[in-house]
């Protein structure tokens, strides 16, 4: 494996250092089982062993607190969510795996990527520690991200190389396909059903409306109101309904982003912390499908409404 690595890191496609040497970095994934701090339960935590060019090659990751690992060192650097979340996981203390007590000299912060929910030691240590003979993964950097199907094609051609290239967010990506899956699948379908709810709630707050307000309705159309003016009025109001839910909604949706919720990546088996981002994009959206519940749910009653006989609408007072 590691003449295969010293292969694919001299490709032409792959960039170089201000030292002239490779950007490219091996690295080690394992799982371990680390107790939660809230319930004590143990939860499955990915191990990360890398080398000197790991925190150069990922921009989005940075230190927090403390240093990276030495070489050679029983030394790790956790997650910002690790530290947070699993017992024994602070600055300064040690955590316990691969029978060795494991140093933790810094606090790895890299915002709500899975970053946050790893733990970094050197790769050779912690090789040595699960007797591991080959990596698991090559971090290159391309002198040209364009250059990554030329790369592709390179190892697919070269029998020596029984390996495959995919980008950084593409690897990422394919690992949580399943879990993003169930989300999506498990979000529309709640949005369905309470969409639903939110529509026959709007359809009989206005068929009372509408109950209530016959004799007004009656009324405005002997005073010459058209058809079109009382089924825009009453349409009008179920769309400013809608819209001020919506605004309502977005209070506790904004809320969700100041929490952290984990899970197990179905696909990798390991912990893996997650939250929520409201964009204004998704506001927008959200404000939008308000309006258009809003719309369902106030058209029968209004167009009810609108068909209204005035004679019949005077009597019903």
């Amino acid at each position: 494996w590691l003449g295969q690595a010293a292969t694919v890191s001299n490709l032409p496609q792959v960039a170089t250092g201000a030292d002239g040497r490779p950007l490219a970095a091996r690295e080690l994934v394992v799982l371990v089982n680390l107790p939660k701090r809230r319930d004590g339960q143990p939860a499955h935590v990915m191990v990360r062993g890398i080398d000197a060019n790991s925190l150069p090659l990922r921009p989005q990751v940075s230190l927090a607190q403390g240093r990276l690992p030495r070489p050679g060192a029983a030394e790790i650097a956790v997650g910002r969510s690790i530290a947070e979340r699993f017992a024994g996981a602070e600055f300064g203390q040690s955590l316990r795996f691969a029978g060795r007590e494991w140093a933790i000299v810094g606090v790895l912060e890299s915002g709500r990527t899975a970053f946050s929910s790893e733990i970094w030691g050197d790769g050779e240590q912690l090789m040595q520690s699960f007797r591991r003979s080959v990596f698991s993964s090559l971090l290159l950097r391309l002198r040209d991200p364009a250059e990554l199907p030329l790369l592709q094609q390179r190892l697919a051609d070269d029998p020596r190389l029984p390996l495959e290239a995919k980008g950084e967010i593409r690897f990422y990506a394919d690992q949580s396909e399943t879990l993003a899956t169930f989300l999506r699948i498990l979000g529309l379908t709640l949005t369905v059903v309470f969409s639903l709810g939110a529509v026959l709630g709007a359809m009989i707050t206005m068929y009372a409306a509408v109950a209530g307000r016959t004799v007004e309705i009656g009324t405005l159309r002997a005073l010459g109101f058209r058809r079109s003016a009382i089924l825009a009025a009453f349409l009008s109001e179920s769309l400013l309904l809608g819209l001020l839910g919506g605004v309502v909604g977005l209070v506790p949706a904004a809320a969700l982003q100041l929490l952290t919720l984990s899970t197990m990546n179905w696909q990798t088996f390991a912990e893996l912390a997650f939250g929520f981002d409201l964009t204004v994009g998704i506001a927008l959206q959200s404000l939008a499908f308000a309006l258009v519940m809003g719309l369902a749910g106030g058209l029968l009653p209004s167009l009810r409404a609108a068909r209204m006989e005035i004679v019949e609408a005077l009597r019903a007072g």
